[in-house]
């Protein structure tokens, strides 16, 4: 009898877990850095990879990001860095206006831009830089998705609220126009605002986040990266 209670109240508590509600919300309470601006110096290669040179504006790498929000997200102890993207793969944070990095392949589509301590893009039109390093030139007139966050590992307190945050080039969304589609897991989001999100109520354990560029009609924007895929661990 005693087994068959506790078989019992194992399984209601497997239940309640399995039942928490994946959710997002609009992040506020961060600088807007509005006047901030990012721009490429020069792009050299040598022997040991790529060497990228950015001018900064208005805007301090490598410190702590004041903000006004109490939510405890993952953050950077460096600070401030910028985000550098290459063909939509995962990012890789520099924390000073020059530094090195080896690229593979030959045509590379390279977006730059600021980042705040925890991660969130800077998201105003000059504090980006699109460029291409490619024998075989590509459109970057085209709409274009990046995915930015959420990455990698999370532990702790950082596996409550995860942000997620995406960067929009040479397209607008809103409610009548190209909208964003988050699908975390098995829940879908319609984002209209170009924004940032945190995302709660996940579960421990591997995560699949997709995010898709649709217009007007719902249909994928024909474009490269689209739509973009991602696996986080929740630990």
């Amino acid at each position: 009898m005693k087994k068959n209670i506790a078989l019992l109240i194992a399984m209601i508590c497997l239940s309640c877990n399995n039942s928490k509600q994946i959710t997002i919300t609009k992040l506020k309470g961060s600088p807007s850095y509005e006047k901030s601006k990012l721009n490429i110096q020069n792009i050299s290669f040598d022997e040991k990879g790529y060497n990228f040179s950015f001018g900064v504006e208005d805007y301090r790498l490598g410190i702590q990001t004041k903000k006004d929000f109490k939510h405890e997200l993952a953050n950077s102890a460096k600070g401030q860095h910028i985000h550098l993207i290459v063909n939509n793969n995962p990012y890789s944070a520099h924390y000073s206006e020059r530094f090195k990095k080896d690229l593979e392949g030959e045509n590379n589509v390279i977006l730059a831009f600021l980042s705040r301590s925890h991660h969130e893009s800077v998201k105003n039109k000059n504090a980006y830089v699109l460029t291409q390093i490619s024998e075989e030139e590509i459109d970057l007139n085209k709409e274009f998705l990046f995915y930015s966050r959420p990455k990698g590992v999370y532990k702790g307190k950082d596996t409550e609220k995860l942000l997620l945050d995406f960067y929009l080039v040479n397209t607008k969304i809103s409610a009548k126009g190209n909208k964003v589609r988050a699908t975390i897991q098995d829940s879908e989001f319609i984002i209209k605002e170009w924004a940032p999100y945190y995302i709660e109520g996940l579960p421990k354990g591997e995560i699949s986040i997709k995010l898709e560029l649709l217009n007007e009609n719902g249909d994928l924007v024909d474009s490269p990266f689209n739509p973009s895929t991602r696996t986080v661990i929740l630990e």
